[in-house]
């Protein structure tokens, strides 16, 4: 079965179908998005830069800003962010303190 853009979808089959196969992508999208993290966690000199708090908020900001110019809901795209931005840090802390000199 091919794969519709969602205004072509006609039943329920092909709905899933696309979310599906979308949510495959996504999935390759955050690993290349935890790939970054990974590298922050080996050119950072100190473990206490994982966190910056001021650039989550700059993370955060352009993702609402993204999602409400598409004609999406800011508020919801932004607590999801919220939520990639905090695994994503979790993900560099556990990397950063599995370097050798750590």
């Amino acid at each position: 079965m091919s794969i519709k853009p969602g205004p072509e979808c006609h039943t329920m089959i092909e709905v899933r179908a696309g979310v599906d196969a979308l949510d495959r992508e996504l999935v390759g999208l955050l690993r290349r998005r935890f790939d970054y993290m990974e590298a922050a966690a080996r050119i950072k000199p100190a473990r206490s830069a994982v966190r910056d708090e001021a650039r989550k908020r700059q993370v955060i900001a352009q993702a609402r800003a993204a999602a409400e110019e598409a004609g999406l809901p800011g508020d919801a795209v932004a607590a999801m962010w919220d939520l990639l931005v905090e695994a994503s840090i979790a993900y560099e802390l556990d990397r950063f303190d599995r370097r050798g000199d750590a």
